[in-house]
């Protein structure tokens, strides 16, 4: 079963997984021995994240080394960039808006002034 990498990066513990192997490859016992769940929860982990691409298993000697593949997180950038995109167009508007109506305020206020300092004298 072919999964998608927007599934594997929604547990926290293959986030972590992926966080530990992106710096070193590791061997099963030695990702196994960091995080404080069995051993066969470890293992299915690392299957989700070879079945998404983000891990791949290689065989040295009797070792099995986990190696991350983090180009398959690009999808994931590409699709949070579209919205990144979007948000930033909107949060740019939002700031023009609320300048204007600063500016507008400003403007009152200083009429507002005016007027008071002419009916004073």
């Amino acid at each position: 079963m072919r999964r998608d990498v927007f599934q594997a990066i929604a547990d926290p513990t293959r986030r972590s997984i992926i966080h530990l192997i992106a710096h070193e490859s590791l061997n099963l016992n030695a990702v196994a021995e960091r995080f404080d769940v069995s051993r066969p929860a470890i293992s299915k982990h690392i299957k989700i994240l070879t079945e998404c691409g983000l891990v791949v298993i290689k065989q040295q000697g009797r070792e099995r080394f986990c190696e991350a593949r983090l180009n398959k997180l690009n999808e994931v950038s590409d699709w949070v960039e579209q919205y990144r995109k979007f948000w930033n167009v909107k949060l740019d508007a939002l700031e023009i808006y609320l300048q204007e109506l600063q500016s507008k305020r400003q403007l009152q206020t200083k009429k507002k002034k005016n007027v008071k300092t002419k009916r004073s004298r």
